[in-house]
C-alpha cells in the first residue's frame, strides 16, 4: 500500500511538483529549528497568536479557492455530458425525421454531428488537429462553421419537403445546444480566478510556512521539520491542485479527457448514424 502511494508521487508530475516544494519547506525548517535550539532558544515562542490567526484566514483563502476552482471543473464535465447527449439526440433525429432525403445527404449532416466535438476541443486548447475537415481550416471558430453548415443541411430540406415546419423545429432545438455548449465552455476558459486573489492566497501560504516552524520548534524540537513537510504538502498540495483544475480543457492530469469523450460521442453517436438503411 505505501509502495502504490509513492509510486503515485513519483509518477504524477502534479504531485512531483508538490512534493518538491514541500522537501524545500522541511529544509527552511530544519535551519529554523536548528537556530532555534542552538543560537536563539525560545525566539519563536513570541509569535503563537499572530500563527493561529494567519491559519484560520489561511484556512477560509484555501477552501473558497478549492471551491471556486472545482466548480469550474465540475460545470465544464456537466457541458461536455451535455454535448454528448446533444449529439446523440441529434444524431438520432437527424436519422429518423428526414426519412425521404438521400442517403449521402444524411450521411454529411451526420458527419458534421461527429466532427463538432473535435473542433470544440481544438478551440479550447488552441490547437490545430486532423480530426477537424480541410473544408473548415480556414474558418477562425470553426464550431460556428459546423452549425452553420447543419442549418443549412436542415434548410435545404425544408425547401426540398424532406422535413416540415415542426420537424425544423425539432432539430433546431437540439443543433443549437451545440453552441450553447460551445459559449459556455469558452466562457470558462475566458474567465479565470482573479490574478490579485491568487496571488494573496499564495503570499499566505508563504507567509504561514515561514512562521510554523519557528513555533513548532518550541515543543517539537528536530520533529518540527518532517511535521512542516506534511503540512507543507497539503497546504501547497491544495493551492496547486486547485491552480490545474481550474483550467479544465489542457492536457494535464487532472484535465477532463477531452480524447476520451469525443471518442465516446464519435463512437456512439457514430453507430445510430451507421444503422440507417
Amino acid at each position: 500500500m505505501v509502495r502504490q502511494k509513492i509510486q503515485r508521487i513519483l509518477f504524477s508530475r502534479t504531485l512531483r511538483h508538490i512534493a518538491v516544494l514541500a522537501a524545500l519547506a522541511g529544509v527552511y525548517a530544519a535551519v529554523c529549528v536548528w537556530l532555534e535550539l542552538l543560537i536563539a532558544p525560545r525566539f519563536s515562542g513570541r509569535t503563537p497568536n499572530f500563527h493561529t490567526t494567519l491559519s484560520l484566514v489561511l484556512g477560509l483563502l484555501l477552501v473558497f479557492r478549492t471551491n471556486a476552482a472545482y466548480a469550474r471543473w465540475w460545470e465544464a464535465r456537466i457541458l461536455w455530458g451535455g454535448l454528448v447527449n446533444a449529439s446523440r439526440n441529434l444524431a438520432v433525429k437527424i436519422v429518423t425525421i428526414p426519412a425521404t432525403a438521400p442517403r449521402e445527404e444524411i450521411e454529411a449532416a451526420g458527419q458534421l454531428v461527429l466532427v463538432f466535438p473535435y473542433a470544440l476541443r481544438d478551440r479550447l486548447r488552441s490547437v490545430e488537429s486532423d480530426d477537424v475537415p480541410d473544408e473548415f481550416k480556414d474558418f477562425a471558430h470553426k464550431p460556428s462553421a459546423i452549425v452553420k453548415r447543419l442549418y443549412e443541411r436542415f434548410t435545404a430540406w425544408r425547401r426540398e419537403g424532406h422535413i416540415d415546419g415542426m420537424d425544423l423545429r425539432v432539430l433546431d432545438a437540439e443543433a443549437t445546444k451545440l453552441l450553447e455548449i460551445c459559449g459556455a465552455c469558452e466562457r470558462i476558459l475566458g474567465t479565470r480566478m482573479t490574478r490579485s486573489y491568487r496571488r494573496f492566497a499564495r503570499q499566505c501560504i508563504v507567509l504561514f510556512l515561514l512562521i510554523l516552524p519557528w513555533e513548532m520548534a518550541v515543543t517539537l524540537e528536530w520533529w518540527a521539520a518532517p511535521m512542516v513537510v506534511v503540512i507543507a504538502y497539503f497546504m501547497i498540495g491544495l493551492e496547486v491542485v486547485a491552480e490545474h483544475v481550474e483550467e479544465p480543457f489542457g492536457h494535464d492530469e487532472d484535465d477532463l479527457d477531452l480524447d476520451g469523450l469525443c471518442a465516446t460521442i464519435h463512437r456512439t453517436a457514430g453507430e445510430v448514424l451507421s444503422d440507417k438503411q
